[in-house]
């Protein structure tokens, strides 16, 4: 298979990096990120870029890190098993109403967004109800907390089924042929960032105690070692995590899917259907090799795999096909990616450019959204040529209604 990547730090003491950027910014800050990170010996045999890349904590967003015996927390990140959930409708853009206000608007009204509480607001369908029991979400997690009770809970009832806040969305989307499709972005809510954020630090407390042979560049860096509790421990809260943010999304989508028969023609569900993750770290075998491979902001692509590379507010988005391209360890971008921070977006970007934007989508166009201006993120044309040899396009969408947190 063809390659398009470039390689971006062939460091004989360090773990090469490979970039598919061609076309697309790749700020200083965050190649410096992505040289920390390959120095550390159990990472490898490389790194994968891709194209939506941009500065994040102690990883790089849009990284691909395979290790081998250990795992870093952090590179996970906070947000584990954030990702996205779409599928097609009967429904044409001729059956939407001229206004899409009112679909906006119980659609909110349905899925709580930003940080408020969801649990007690509108009960679940019963499927989902039924999922979650025979899933067992509730007991793992009880087990978890059994042995590390610094984990708080008491936030799983009261935000299953909720958008949350930040680059979280809910979406109504055309595609090519004007098919409509329901789309969002979310992932483990309120207790995955707390399980996240506590085993990143007792990542960080073991590292201080640690006798290593090797520098470790970042505390962000902090790791357990396969073999030690703490990693089996960590391995099998992330794997709830990520459990917990699909049945989310699934959650998520019952209520937009019930708004929208509400309120448009009847419709049914057509067979593409995607729900995939991109912040999350599972075992895989890649060339004769065991890993752990942590995507930080990227997305599975193996040969025949769907996915989606949604583009930024206003933007196309992308369901795509995976390649299945063994240099990028069978991944894609998970998105267009910042150009910049959301301090910077909200100091550069005018209410009257965001407005004008987003004049084609049913949408917020108050300064509280300015950071998730189109103007923000990276042309997302760019990052897909740039990775042509990752995925192909299956669907190209537009938005006609998005909803942020």
């Amino acid at each position: 298979m063809s390659t398009s990547f470039q390689l971006l730090h062939a460091d004989e003491r360090a773990t090469p990096i490979k970039g598919w950027v061609r076309g697309v910014p790749l700020e200083p800050e965050a190649h410096q990120q992505l040289r920390n990170i390959a120095s550390i010996p159990f990472v490898g045999p490389w790194v994968a870029v891709m194209p939506d890349v941009h500065l994040g904590k102690g990883a790089t967003v849009g990284s691909v890190i395979p290790t081998r015996g250990a795992i870093i927390p952090a590179a996970v990140g906070v947000d584990i098993g954030c990702g996205m959930a779409a599928v097609r409708t009967t429904l044409r853009a001729k059956d939407l109403p001229d206004s899409l206000a009112q679909l906006r608007n119980s659609i909110e009204r349905s899925v709580p967004v930003g940080n408020g509480r969801g649990g007690d607001h509108r009960k679940l369908p019963d499927s989902i109800e039924t999922r979650i029991a025979q899933s067992g979400l509730v007991e793992r997690l009880d087990a978890i907390k059994a042995r590390h009770r610094r984990i708080r809970t008491d936030k799983l009832d009261k935000q299953i089924g909720t958008l949350g806040g930040g680059n979280h969305f809910i979406e109504i989307c055309l595609d090519e042929e004007d098919a409509v499709w329901a789309m969002l972005h979310s992932g483990s809510r309120g207790t995955g960032n707390l399980i996240g954020s506590y085993f990143i630090e007792r990542a960080r407390e073991q590292l201080a105690h640690r006798v290593l042979g090797f520098h470790v560049p970042d505390r962000d860096l902090a790791f357990f070692m396969e073999g030690e509790p703490l990693f089996e421990d960590y391995v099998e809260a992330v794997s709830w995590a990520q459990d917990y943010a699909r049945a989310n999304r699934e959650a998520m989508m019952a209520r937009v899917l019930h708004e929208m028969h509400h309120r448009l023609p009847k419709f049914r569900l057509e067979k593409t259907a995607v729900n995939c993750h991109h912040n999350y770290v599972q075992r895989e075998e890649h060339f004769g090799q065991s890993l752990l491979v942590t995507r930080k902001g990227a997305v599975s692509a193996r040969a025949g795999e769907l996915g989606i590379i949604p583009g930024s507010m206003g933007a196309k988005s992308f369901i795509v096909r995976g390649k299945g391209n063994p240099d990028s360890f069978c991944s894609c971008s998970h998105g267009a990616g910042r150009t910049m921070s959301r301090t910077a977006a909200r100091q550069r970007i005018t209410l009257k450019q965001h407005r004008e934007a987003t004049a084609h989508v049913e949408c917020r166009k108050d300064e509280g959204v300015i950071d998730e201006s189109p103007a923000a993120y990276k042309d997302i044309d760019a990052v897909m040529a740039a990775q042509s040899d990752l995925v192909e396009v299956v669907h190209t969408l537009r938005q006609v209604v998005c909803i942020k947190g």
